[in-house]
């Protein structure tokens, strides 16, 4: 397909993806209400009310497909910028044993709840990986691999932003009810709290409620990069199996390049830029790299926002409200049984 064509074919789809995306981005910035629900579940809306009212005044909507799949793997690949592995592994090992014990469970949860409900197996995927890791990044990591439609996609993650905004809203109070330390505090949020706007929006309220400075939102941020890390394996094991499955009567070579999602290589390649840059600079040098990589963790949740979008573009909301009884406990039992598993794992390490 010459850029002519491309342009023609997909031009269109990715433009409205764009203006929805900086619309709902603008919105976040100047009503500070919004942060807690964050620029891509706006723009995931916004795709939606607007795939309705197309609809019911008979304007066929442009083609969103490359924009819902090649940008989001793109933003993910970017989001690797935002991962220095050294800060991580050095301020977030005390953390590996609550995020594996909640990872574990909030899997386990979704595989009992997918059997016990007969769930689609797609949607019971995204849903308990976006609850176990990182809510809509880790649903964007995963969505390609096992090759989830629009509809799926958009289902799991309004699932995971129920959970998100009600934990955002709940959890500072009732981590003072219960007693909790500020690094006890710092673990349950980054823990039990999947997308990151809803991390910092509950990290920054027990910080003011208590006058902790920004320990607590430090501490819970670098939490929740740990967690983002174990996108990687978890994607490379969905997809060697989808390839498995896929490839049956195939050669070995064909398996293994089916199998590999190329996008997790280049996100581990831009962890790796961010983690060797970031400590052979100092100085300066290491302020502008600093920015630069900001800048581009930026452009991947801007690139977010865009994909949501698109998907939104390609999703009847009324029916996806009609069948997401299922997705709906699904996502709420993984929810329960992570909070349940971070407040047990840090009594008995003795954190909380």
């Amino acid at each position: 397909m010459d850029v002519k064509t491309f342009l023609s074919v997909n031009g269109p789809g990715l433009l409205i993806s764009l203006l929805i995306a900086g619309c709902s981005w603008a919105l976040v910035l100047n009503i500070d209400v919004l942060t807690v629900i964050g620029a891509p579940i706006i723009a995931i809306v916004a795709g939606m009310i607007i795939f309705i009212l197309a609809g019911r005044m008979g304007v066929t909507l442009p083609k969103t497909s490359f924009t819902s799949k090649y940008v989001l793997q793109f933003s993910v690949v970017l989001l690797g910028f935002g991962l220095n592995l050294r800060t991580v592994m050095n301020v977030g090992l005390t953390s590996l044993p609550v995020i594996v014990s909640t990872i574990s469970i909030s899997l386990i949860m979704a595989y009992l709840m997918y059997r016990l409900l007969h769930s689609d197996t797609k949607t019971s995927t995204l849903v308990g990986v976006g609850s176990s890791i990182c809510g809509g990044s880790a649903i964007a990591a995963t969505a390609p691999v096992i090759r989830a439609e629009d509809h799926v996609i958009a289902q799991s993650i309004s699932v995971i932003f129920l959970f998100n905004v009600i934990a955002a809203l709940v959890f500072p109070t009732l981590g003072t009810m219960l007693g909790m330390t500020d690094e006890g505090f710092a673990l349950f949020a980054g823990t039990a709290i999947n997308d990151t706007s809803s991390v910092t929006a509950a990290a920054a309220t027990w910080d003011s409620m208590h006058g902790t400075g920004h320990a607590v939102l430090d501490s819970a941020t670098i939490v929740k990069l740990t967690r983002t890390l174990f996108i990687i394996p978890i994607v490379v094991v969905l997809s060697f199996v989808v390839a498995k499955r896929e490839s049956e009567g195939s050669s070995v070579r064909s398996y293994v390049k089916r199998a590999f999602p190329k996008f997790i290589a280049f996100f581990v390649l831009a962890s790796l830029v961010t983690t060797v840059t970031t400590s052979i600079l100092s100085g300066d040098a290491l302020t502008v790299a600093d920015d630069c990589f900001s800048s581009l963790k930026m452009v991947s949740s801007f690139l977010i926002s865009t994909a949501m979008a698109a998907i939104g573009l390609n999703t009847d909301i009324v029916k996806l409200v009609r069948t997401g009884g299922r997705t709906l406990l699904i996502g709420g039992a993984c929810w329960i049984a992570i909070i349940c598993t971070s407040l047990l794992v840090q009594s008995l390490l003795g954190i909380w």
